[in-house]
């Protein structure tokens, strides 16, 4: 079925998503144009192609301007809305979704790698480190999408700063922040948070560096447009440019 030109599954398939992958979307729904059935048919179709052991990942991100050391984040994993859009709020509500236990940076994810993915994410010094879902994404060789929203939504890119250690993007201080998680149980964790007053940054510089390396390529899927990363060949790539150049993103 077409939608607006946005033929679900052939798509998809056509950019060469198959069984078993894993896909972490950042998505503006809009951009699709209108789609009959919503979010539920953007996620429906990537989950018919990447089968029952791929695995769907969004991000559900919370953090605040506020977040700090004298007013920390508040963080329930149920009932906490993310402010990353209709897409990932479908998903973290569906059936059998999992969602990982950060304060501020939480994904979550559907498929057959959904507790590898988000198990752990409460045991982070920082927002996206090893720990997060966003290098374990990388670390299993997935691919991040953007639909219809470029690098300044990669979150993945917090992920190579952090491991990178740049010397910007965090908070000085380590907080406790108690969190609920599953069943209602209540845990402290330990975390930097992200510095929301550090200096501007351009994520787009790193756009025509990814096309040009092949690690990204562009398509379109109605009218979104969709840039679909390699999300290891990403980070090992970005990883090196930032220990060479901390600042490089920097605006």
């Amino acid at each position: 079925m077409s939608i607006n030109g946005f033929q679900p599954t052939e798509q998809w398939k056509a950019m060469g998503l198959e069984p078993g992958d894993a896909v972490l979307i950042h998505s503006s729904l809009k951009s699709f144009g209108h789609v009959e059935g919503s979010a539920f048919t953007v996620v429906g179709s990537l989950l018919d192609v990447l089968g029952e052991e791929g695995t769907l990942i969004v991000p559900t991100l919370t953090g605040r301007r506020e977040d700090s050391l004298s007013c920390p984040p508040v963080f329930h994993v149920l009932d906490t809305m993310c402010w990353t859009g209709i897409i990932p709020e479908t998903v973290r509500n569906m059936e059998g979704a999992r969602r990982s236990l950060h304060p501020t940076h939480s994904a979550a994810a559907i498929g057959g790698r959904k507790e590898y993915i988000t198990t752990g994410h409460e045991k982070s010094g920082s927002p996206c480190d090893e720990n997060s879902p966003y290098y374990k994404n990388a670390e299993i060789n997935g691919y991040i999408m953007l639909a219809g929203v470029d690098q300044e939504s990669n979150t993945s890119i917090h992920s190579c700063e952090e491991i990178a250690g740049v010397p910007y993007h965090l908070q000085e201080a380590e907080i406790d922040i108690t969190i609920t998680g599953y069943e209602g149980k209540r845990l402290t964790v330990r975390n930097r948070l992200h510095d929301w007053e550090k200096p501007g940054t351009d994520f787009n510089k790193l756009d025509e560096l990814l096309e040009k390396k092949g690690i990204m390529k562009k398509y379109r899927a109605g009218n979104s447009l969709i840039r679909l990363i390699k999300a290891n060949d990403m980070f090992e790539y970005t990883i090196d440019l930032l220990r060479k150049d901390p600042y490089y993103l920097l605006i």
